[in-house]
């Protein structure tokens, strides 16, 4: 890359760091450093990626924690298949959401088991429902998040639940 090119990208940089973008000036989603417009949007014909990049920065902090789960299989060097992530089926952003717990218990704090499958247009997979469903059924927080705001409404304990 250029010397120039990079003056230009830092200078990007520190003008998006320093600006206020939202929906209300034309810039469509932020995540992290970048700023998606419609045209981009448009190009890539998916901004999953940047809705995820959102919800972790704007969720995994205080009593939050949210990490990517990339999940898949390959083929190694040597022709053996490789397989990653947490388990077939398994949300994009996996952590833990802290509660403070019973009145005997003051003070004291349990990690709940949070798992966020994100999604923009797309529908999830027969395993993407079974794990949310599995994680639901042991006492976790999970479910399908279009936005950042989806997914703090999966992250709300009800005690009707």
């Amino acid at each position: 890359m250029k010397r120039e090119d990079r003056k230009t990208n830092k200078a990007k940089r520190a003008a998006l760091r320093s600006s206020k973008h939202s929906r209300k000036n034309g810039a469509i989603l932020r995540a992290g450093h970048t700023t998606f417009t419609k045209a981009e949007i448009s190009v890539a014909g998916s901004y999953e990626h940047a809705i995820q990049n959102e919800i972790r920065l704007e969720l995994g902090n205080g009593d939050c924690r949210l990490f990517r789960n990339n999940t898949g299989c390959l083929r190694n060097a040597q022709g053996r298949t490789v397989c990653f992530g947490l388990a077939k089926g398994s949300s994009d952003l996996i952590g833990w959401k802290t509660k403070e717990i019973t009145a005997d218990m003051v003070g004291q704090k349990v990690a709940i088991f949070t798992a966020l499958e994100i999604k923009d247009k797309g529908r999830p997979t027969k395993e993407q429902k079974a794990f949310i469903s599995c994680v639901k059924g042991a006492g976790g927080f999970a479910g399908i998040a279009r936005s950042v705001e989806d997914a703090e409404k999966i992250m709300v304990f009800d005690s009707e639940d």
